[in-house]
């Protein structure tokens, strides 16, 4: 039974094969469910924000039940063999259309359901029985920085309701050059070192969430050193600013994790809103390793 306002989260889940070989970024996702459950108690539901769930207008997929969708390529077949079903969350779609209703952004739901890659491979680490109910939101991926806050401003009331909004994609995400070597590596060669414009872009984003520069996040492709660089398009950046948009302009963004794979797919994971700093002092309790 959760006691307190559960803090919005956006996790990166860089490639699918997360799902197989886990690293520093999976290995961080173990710990942050038992984190958000000692700290805040189990969430009553998710409701998950991802860049590979888009769509020309907002939609609820509101389906009782969800199972993994493998909506990739080219990677390990042993991939296809996992699963990840887990309830869908049909009553909370109702909630949540009015509430976006309410804020006058237009919505449809679905009865259609499915767990796109970049749900369900984290979620089989931070909450592996899957036994929390899933609620997919598409969302617009032509729409603004500014648009996807409002949009996630408009779910804030239900972090108060046990309600974890998660928005999940890649805090950097330039497919060309992080799969330049191929798609399958040498899992006991050393690890690619990170390049230097992956490496500006994370703290140029940590930095201005710490001084709550907003002005110039929701400006990133812009602002950020090599934006458009490591994100040729932006909808792996996007869940950011819904998840941020669900926690409010008032408390600075809590980077939780920093870790890089594949050399520039940054794995960051941030948590906003007023109970951000609560779940990072509770994951500090049990600190992950964060190399690449």
């Amino acid at each position: 039974m959760t006691t307190l306002s559960l803090p919005p989260i956006f996790v990166s889940h860089g490639s699918p094969m997360i799902a197989l070989e886990p690293g520093a970024a999976g290995a961080f996702l173990a710990t942050l469910g038992p984190a958000i459950d000692a700290a805040f108690g189990r969430p009553k539901a998710i409701l998950a924000i991802s860049a590979h769930t888009a769509a020309r207008a907002p939609v609820l997929l509101a389906a009782a039940r969800h199972a993994a969708v493998y909506d990739f390529g080219g990677f390990d077949p042993k991939l296809f063999t996992l699963r990840y079903d887990a309830p869908g969350a049909p009553q909370l779609a109702t909630q949540v259309a009015q509430l976006l209703a309410q804020a006058q952004i237009d919505v449809q739901t679905s009865a259609e359901g499915g767990l796109d890659h970049g749900i369900w491979t984290a979620l089989r680490y931070v909450y592996p029985d899957a036994d929390v109910p899933v609620l997919p939101l598409a969302f617009v991926p032509g729409q603004s920085p500014a648009q996807q806050f409002a949009l996630g401003a408009a779910l804030s009331a239900l972090t108060a309701q046990g309600v974890l909004v998660m928005g999940t994609g890649s805090i950097t995400h330039n497919l060309r050059r992080a799969l330049a070597g191929g798609l399958r590596t040498d899992p006991d060669a050393p690890a690619q070192p990170e390049i230097p414009e992956s490496a500006a872009f994370r703290e140029w984003i940590r930095s201005r969430s710490a001084a709550l520069d907003w002005d110039a996040l929701l400006d990133y492709r812009r602002q950020a050193p090599h934006g458009v660089n490591m994100h040729p398009t932006d909808e792996h950046l996007l869940p950011w600013y819904g998840a941020a948009g669900a926690g409010g302009w008032d408390n600075a963004p809590q980077r939780l994790h920093a870790s890089v794979t594949l050399g520039s797919l940054g794995m960051d994971a941030y948590a906003f809103g007023p109970q951000a700093a609560t779940l990072a002092r509770q994951l500090q309790r049990e600190p992950v390793e964060s190399g690449t």
